[in-house]
């Protein structure tokens, strides 16, 4: 299928799974072959969305973030994932007061803030489970958890499996 060229379109799920790719592929000594082939070929049927016209840019949103301010608020919490990150610094950062920006934002993610920073940290960790290099207890921390417990409460709350068994599923 021939592609239309494109200039200056934003797409939400695009730009995520582009940010999941270059997160996997920037771990040098081992990049999990199926995670990566399994997330371009998210990019790709993303990419033949658009394409179609069919994209979830092109529907306005009334109340959500722009899409400036979605690159921005979303690039801020990947640089800070093991920090607590402030609702107050990221409504700064779009601009808006605190009560607005938790609405838009959970209008453009689906989420609100705290939940996309949750499960952003649970990424992060199932990239550095699949690595094999640290332990649960590493990884928990390094993703900004306190405790290997409430690390793996949240990872079984999202995943639906405890952080080892996962670690033993992709070995």
């Amino acid at each position: 299928m021939p592609l239309s060229p494109r200039l200056f379109f934003e797409d939400v799920t695009i730009w995520n799974t582009v940010e999941k790719l270059r997160q996997a592929v920037d771990v040098p000594d081992n990049i999990n072959g199926l995670y990566v082939e399994a997330l371009g070929t998210v990019l790709l049927h993303e990419i033949l969305r658009l394409n179609k016209g069919n994209s979830r840019a092109e529907v306005t949103v009334k109340g959500g973030l722009a899409a400036w301010q979605q690159r921005i608020v979303t690039a801020y919490i990947e640089e800070h994932l093991s920090e607590q990150v402030s609702l107050a610094i990221l409504a700064r950062l779009a601009r808006l007061s605190t009560f607005h920006f938790c609405r838009a934002f959970k209008q453009s993610f689906g989420v609100p803030p705290h939940r996309y920073h949750t499960n952003r940290r649970v990424e992060r960790a199932k990239l550095m489970l699949a690595e094999r290099k640290h332990s649960v207890t590493e990884i928990g921390l390094a993703v900004g958890f306190s405790e290997t417990s409430s690390f793996t409460a949240v990872f079984r709350k999202i995943t639906g499996q405890t952080p080892s068994r996962y670690h033993r599923a992709l070995g």
